[in-house]
């Protein structure tokens, strides 16, 4: 661990919780390889703003890190830098290849949720989104879950064609880790498109989940949201 790091951890430290650790610990999975040190993720945030000009050469280090809150840190660092006013498409890039070739330990919902969309997605918005259809075709789950959530940015400006396609793909996946996502991705196509989102959901219902149908639907007039769906 270098200095550096050491300083973040040490930050992190002095905001744990003994009683904020047993919940992290509660809902890390079994096979995650990390440990918690027990911060809130309010003070987690606080503190990878405090870090936000830090180097990107010192990312890899927090990415890999065994303790949770140091890889939040990691991620939340990459994204609070693409939220940045004036970010130039190279050090959108930078931030792209950062997080894609360290995906390894981006290896829980939570980080992939905290970073996807403004990393990932908002480095493809003028590009080939032919990287998302390879992360939707991976055999890791939390891959496909970068895939369609990275589409939540096109999503937002209002650029459907892509993240309907990667729904397709992925609306019958066996994880919730992915489906859970395809269903809120729908719900967003919805407020930009309805009528979209009904086509979507009428072609594609017998092969989705009750939980990702009802997700999808949820905001939908109740005449329009009731479509049956085999389960």
């Amino acid at each position: 661990m270098t200095e550096l790091h050491a300083r973040i951890q040490a930050a992190l430290y002095d905001r744990r919780d003994p009683i904020e650790r047993d919940k992290v610990l509660r809902r890390l999975p079994s096979d995650s390889g990390l440990d918690a040190i027990g911060v809130r993720m309010k003070q987690v945030f606080a503190t990878a703003k405090e870090w936000t000009d830090l180097d990107l050469s010192h990312l890899p280090g927090l990415l890999s890190s065994p303790w949770y809150e140091m890889r939040m840190v990691g991620i939340s660092i990459l994204d609070f830098k693409a939220r940045r006013r004036g970010a130039d498409d190279d050090e959108r890039r930078r931030l792209y290849e950062m997080y894609l070739n360290h995906h390894e330990f981006i290896n829980i919902w939570d980080l992939v949720d905290r970073a996807a969309p403004r990393v990932v997605g908002w480095y493809l918005l003028d590009k080939s989104r032919q990287p998302l259809f390879e992360l939707a075709r991976s055999d890791k789950a939390i891959e496909r879950r970068t895939a369609i959530t990275a589409a939540f940015w096109l999503i937002r400006q209002g650029d459907l064609d892509d993240p309907l396609a990667l729904a397709a793909l992925l609306v019958d996946d066996a994880s919730e880790l992915v489906t859970k996502p395809v269903g809120t991705a729908l719900r967003e196509v919805g407020k930009i498109d309805q009528r979209r989102l009904i086509d979507f959901v009428a072609s594609h219902r017998d092969r989705m989940s009750r939980s990702t149908f009802r997700l999808a639907t949820y905001l939908l007039p109740s005449g329009d949201a009731d479509l049956s769906i085999q389960d």
